[in-house]
């Protein structure tokens, strides 16, 4: 027998947020790459960074990312399941992408870094749970 189990509205919720701060976040990392694939020299560019990496490669990273957090933002809020694990490791691998680019847009980058951690916040605690049975008919069980 096949039992069907409903998602709690609290989980629902925090899974329509987490794919909003998704789809939010990949926009604005996706517009942070491409700035600097079109235009550098917005950025500082600093001689002695240890992640010295062209400014267009900066560029493009920012922007896959971005694109990847968007797709799977949409994909989260159309209900496929996949898209929670790739969710959570794309908002990593972009927390860590913009903590090396501190130094080129500090803040800029903490948006990212906060929106990123507010993503894995709501992916993490996003869990299916079967609602509430409904209560019981109070006069039915007095008379038993």
């Amino acid at each position: 027998m096949a039992s069907t189990q409903t998602v709690s509205p609290w989980a629902h919720g925090i899974a329509v947020f987490a794919g909003l701060a998704m789809i939010i976040g990949g926009a604005f990392q996706a517009l942070e790459g491409l700035a600097a694939v079109v235009n550098d020299k917005w950025l500082v560019v600093l001689p002695q960074y240890i992640y010295a990496f062209d400014l267009t490669v900066w560029g493009v990273i920012h922007l896959l990312v971005g694109l990847a957090l968007l797709v799977i933002g949409v994909s989260l809020l159309r209900g496929q399941t996949w898209a929670r694990v790739a969710g959570i490791v794309v908002a990593v691998i972009s927390a860590i992408v913009n903590f090396a680019f501190l130094p080129h847009s500090p803040l800029w980058a903490i948006l990212i870094i906060a929106v990123d951690v507010l993503v894995i916040w709501a992916l993490t605690t996003y869990l299916r749970q079967p609602e509430p049975a409904a209560p019981k008919d109070s006069r039915r069980a007095a008379v038993s």
